[in-house]
């Protein structure tokens, strides 16, 4: 069989609109050894980080994707008339902050743990696709559970909620800027 791996998995991750697990790309191609595939993705992420290029392959959200580099936002934007990318509030940074943390969380609980009302974030942040209901918790009033998404992952370049600082990692920096 004479393939062109390299062609091949770039098409794949081209081709593909949510990031491309590695798991997916050895189903399709199952006749190529596992330790041929990871060298050729090694290769084409070394080819895209290339500074002359304007894409790069990154791995966000469990897998690979085609990015834009962020130097070209500027004429990307103009190219497709985007307005300045809308930000998300500071109380909907803290709810998603406390929703990433704490998953599966209900609203009551994200509500106890800011120490304010979290309806208006929720529904904004449910908009946004970055946090999504994944059932109810049993018990009175059966409340709805949140999870974050893979969109956000994607939209802070994580890889896995695990890439998330750890709960002592934040309380060890922001006790050090308490002190300051």
């Amino acid at each position: 069989m004479n393939l062109n791996l390299k062609s091949i998995i770039e098409s794949l991750i081209f081709i593909s609109r949510e990031p491309l697990t590695f798991e997916k790309i050895k189903s399709i191609l199952n006749e190529i050894p596992d330790k041929e595939i990871e060298t050729v993705i090694s290769e084409l992420i070394h080819t895209y980080s290339s500074q002359d290029k304007g894409i790069k392959i990154t791995k966000t959200g469990g897998g690979y994707l085609f990015i834009t580099k962020t130097e070209n936002d500027k004429w990307i934007k103009r190219l497709l008339n985007l307005e300045k990318k809308s930000k998300l509030s500071p109380a909907a940074l803290e709810t998603l902050s406390t929703a990433a943390y704490y998953q599966p969380i209900t609203q009551a609980e994200i509500s106890t743990l800011r120490g304010v009302d979290s309806t208006h974030a929720l529904k904004t942040l449910l908009k946004k696709r970055l946090l999504k209901i994944t059932g109810r918790k049993k018990g009175p009033g059966r409340p709805l559970i949140y999870r974050t998404t893979n969109k956000f992952l994607i939209y802070f370049g994580l890889d896995s909620i695990k890439d998330l600082p750890s709960k002592e990692e934040l309380e060890k920096i922001l006790g050090g800027e308490e002190n300051h």
